[in-house]
């Protein structure tokens, strides 16, 4: 018994978006704001469109997730030696994105549930004095939003969402995104939304999104915004923002726009794969899967699951010798995509974190793409219980 498919292959882009894109090529324009007089830039659209997806007045296209974040982080005014609360367990783009403006990660332990553990988040918080969390749903996980939240007010911090992974998630009915000052999302190809690499940064505040569009370098071209402030916004902050040159080119917006119609339905698909590997593992001898809370909507573009049979390592190898690929997020050095906290060796006086090591020593983390059928999961679930 052997799986044969890549947890690599993404599905194609639809037609239309093809077909777009294509156009674009031809006409020479890709950039968003090289346009015929009376013509609307697809990146303007895409800003349009996603904002009313997300439900976010104000929505800025960027080149990737990761520019997002940084740009999110000089928005807010945070530079150069400010403190920024930050998971532990994250991918190098976030505490990448605090240090590339100048800031200093501040790092919280995580749960076994792979979310921030907010009792070492106020204990960081209050010994700091740090301001700002950037706070990032991992792999799909949300914290329970009602409570971060209530801990930010009383705490005064202010909150960046990393939605790399939630795009379309919900707690208690609300998006992901939107219940911190801003919230960044990535489009690059392992994300919910296609474009090789992009992003968005989402805001209900009107400087911020104002300052966030300078910050991406609009120039003076900023009306060509799909979804902005007013005018008078803008005459506040257009000349106290450095211009980051992180603009969405016009071929990528168009490639993203042909997918988002099909998002919904392509969330149901994911979790749907999700359930299969979950029913697959649940209540089998060394494997413990994470409870979703009932006020969670998760969506399922990844799994992941904690392994206490023996050596990670070689159950990994056994597993991939039959052709299923797992990450283990528990390795001393960085493979591939995964990386430990304590592999960032730019982050000065790093103190250990044994809890978080302690939970990334058994994470496993599984790829699950659209090009995988609910049988292809049910497959890889004994491949894994067989493996063990």
């Amino acid at each position: 018994m052997r799986f044969e498919k890549t947890f690599t292959q993404q599905e194609g882009i639809p037609e239309a978006g093809v077909e777009r894109a294509i156009e674009i090529l031809r006409t020479g324009r890709l950039h968003r704001y090289n346009t015929l007089s009376g013509e609307v830039a697809e990146a303007t659209l895409l800003e349009q469109e996603y904002a009313s997806y997300q439900g976010a007045p104000f929505c800025l296209a960027t080149t990737s997730g990761g520019t997002a974040l940084q740009i999110a982080l000089r928005a807010i005014g945070l530079g150069q030696g400010d403190l920024v609360l930050t998971n532990a367990y994250t991918l190098a783009p976030v505490p990448g994105a605090i240090s590339a403006v100048g800031a200093r990660p501040v790092l919280v332990e995580s749960t076994a549930d792979w979310t921030l553990d907010l009792e070492h988040l106020v204990a960081q918080a209050e010994a700091t004095g740090a301001k700002t969390l950037m706070l990032s749903h991992m792999r799909g996980h949300l914290v329970d939003m009602d409570a971060l939240m209530q801990v930010c007010r009383n705490l005064e911090i202010k909150v960046i969402e990393d939605c790399a992974h939630t795009m379309g998630a919900r707690w208690n009915g609300k998006r992901s995104g939107n219940f911190g000052d801003v919230a960044c999302f990535s489009t690059q190809t392992y994300k919910h939304l296609n474009s090789g690499e992009g992003g968005f940064l989402t805001t209900s505040d009107e400087e911020v999104a104002a300052r966030a569009i300078i910050l991406s370098g609009s120039y003076m071209l900023y009306e060509r915004h799909g979804a902005r402030p007013a005018e008078e916004v803008f005459s506040r902050v257009k000349t106290k923002a450095p211009n980051c040159s992180s603009r969405m080119d016009n071929l990528r917006a168009a490639i993203i726009r042909a997918q988002l119609p099909d998002l919904e339905e392509n969330i149901g698909r994911w979790n749907r794969r999700y359930n299969a590997l979950e029913s697959g593992l649940r209540g089998k001898e060394s494997f413990q899967i994470r409870e979703i809370s009932k006020n969670e909507f998760h969506v399922g573009s990844s799994f992941q699951f904690h392994y206490f049979g023996g050596d990670v390592p070689s159950f990994v190898r056994r597993c991939a010798s039959r052709g299923v690929e797992i990450k283990w997020f528990g390795a001393a050095q960085p493979k591939g995509f995964t990386s430990r906290y304590d592999s960032w060796h730019y982050l000065d006086d790093m103190p250990r974190l044994e809890r978080t090591e302690q939970v990334l020593s058994t994470t496993c983390d599984i790829r699950v793409p659209l090009t995988f059928t609910p049988e292809d999961c049910d497959l890889i679930a004994r491949i894994i219980v067989d493996c063990a």
